[in-house]
């Protein structure tokens, strides 16, 4: 079905097929718009070159043009739908995927979609200050991109709860507005969405780390049975891709400043020159991606395996695995912690899905690392960034309420309060990152931190005019 853009609410869901649904989503509407005045980006503009979703197909899904942020167009839309597909795995396996909701599975699902429809406002919330510290209007024009579309995926998540979760639903979708990353009363779901986004390393951080550990909860439900869910999640996908672009070429063009700057002043700490230091690119490193490690949960759920089995929740490129996608015979080792000491042990693999998923992240992430890693050996600079250890700094799972070390060294208090300086941000470095966040709007300019991308957005320079500012 193609996108109908002349609805009041883009979407090509048949929206005007079915006028109960339309009428209550369409109350929902200023809800949001709500929402988005009060909790969305503050600083003013008049217009952002933004790129707005009109269709699903392989070409011609996205449209690129000046938008006044308030007017842009929050549609509705699913993946094309394959009338043929069945479901992959668990014990449904082989049957026609569903295209209305199984009533024993109702609680189950409407739990997935919430706690991931709870994830999309918050991180607008987390960055809605970031305008005012912007370091190019490049920049700023892709903080804008990432902040529309998580507002469409909330809308995404929000017509599923409408369309299928009656009573229960609508005030499901209402409490995705209600809760606030942060507060004190109402927090978001997930820790790592109540955390702050003070300044622009965070952010290319937050988008890295965290954006990636969206896509491969993305990348579960869109195996999931239940058609409207996958295919919603198959198209949140392609746009989640922009996200995870800004974060890695954020950081790409953060370490090359970097290395610039010592190799120019030949020194190791950039910090006094007006850039970020390496030891402290290390730092939010660790403290982003061990952040973002918790949100894969403990290292054992009979919750997700009990979405496995029903056909719920599958893994990451289901299709491409090689077993019988049932499981229930097979084992898989997780870490423990037994008598003071690090160790695995084995235990049924329905139960150990999150550490599957955690593994294809980990070596996800790995990859950027490596090209940081080449950005600094082709500036001739022996410094290398790695990865900490996956028990470092958690709060949840078998490495909660122990200390370890980035390398990975098990710790008592002691040595955990002397080490913790040097491998999580201090006060001292958040301040020497504030004080670098200076705004550039100034077209073709940027800020000393930060190198210029190679290239500009659909094709523009550089110096094109991404935002006017009001």
């Amino acid at each position: 079905m193609r996108a109908d853009y002349e609805e009041k609410i883009p979407n090509n869901v048949g929206l005007a097929d079915d006028r109960r649904l339309q009428r209550a989503l369409e109350s929902w509407q200023p809800r949001f718009a709500t929402w988005w005045a009060e909790m969305g980006p503050e600083i003013p503009t008049e217009d952002v070159y933004l790129r707005t979703a009109v269709n699903v197909g392989r070409e011609g899904w996205a449209h690129f043009g000046h938008v006044q942020v308030p007017d842009y167009r929050w549609g509705i839309f699913l993946a094309e739908r394959d009338p043929g597909r069945r479901i992959g795995f668990g014990e449904h396996q082989g049957e026609p995927a569903w295209q209305q909701l199984p009533g024993e599975y109702r609680a189950d699902l409407r739990r997935l979609i919430v706690i991931q429809g709870d994830t999309e406002p918050a991180s607008v919330e987390q960055q809605r200050r970031l305008g005012y510290t912007a370091p190019s209007l490049y920049d700023l024009r892709n903080l804008f991109q990432v902040n529309v579309e998580e507002g469409r995926h909330l809308w995404a998540m929000v017509y599923l709860l409408h369309a299928y979760f009656g009573v229960e639903g609508r005030e499901e979708a209402a409490d995705l507005l209600r809760r606030n990353s942060g507060s004190a009363d109402s927090p978001r779901i997930l820790g790592a969405f109540n955390e702050e986004t003070p300044d622009w390393l965070s952010f290319f951080m937050f988008t890295y780390f965290t954006d990636r550990d969206g896509k491969y909860q993305l990348g579960t439900l869109k195996e999931s049975g239940f058609d409207p869910l996958s295919r919603t999640c198959e198209f949140m996908l392609k746009e989640e891709a922009h996200h995870m672009f800004v974060g890695t070429t954020g950081m790409d063009r953060t370490v090359e400043r970097t290395a610039q700057l010592m190799a120019e002043h030949e020194t190791d700490d950039a910090g006094p020159h007006g850039g970020i230091g390496l030891d402290v690119i290390q730092k939010y490193l660790n403290f982003h991606y061990s952040v973002s490690l918790d949100l894969f949960g403990g290292e054992t759920s009979t919750n997700v395996a009990n979405y496995y089995t029903a056909g719920l929740k599958g893994r990451w490129q289901e299709d491409r695995r090689g077993d019988d996608h049932k499981l229930t015979d097979d084992g898989a080792l997780v870490d423990v912690i037994a008598d003071g000491e690090m160790g695995r042990t084995e235990v049924a693999a329905l139960t150990a899905l999150n550490c599957d998923l955690r593994s294809h992240y980990i070596a996800d992430c790995a990859s950027g690392v490596k090209r940081w890693n080449r950005i600094l050996e082709q500036a001739g600079l022996p410094q290398r960034l790695a990865l900490p250890h996956h028990g470092f700094n958690r709060q949840v799972g078998a490495f909660a309420g122990v200390h370890v070390s980035p390398d990975g060294r098990l710790l008592d208090d002691a040595e955990w309060e002397r080490g913790q300086p040097g491998w999580l941000p201090t006060d001292v470095d958040k301040a020497h990152v504030r004080s670098l966040m200076q705004p550039v709007y100034e077209r073709g300019k940027i800020a000393s931190w930060l190198a210029p991308p190679r290239n500009g957005i659909n094709g523009q320079p550089f110096d094109y005019e991404y935002v006017h500012l009001a």
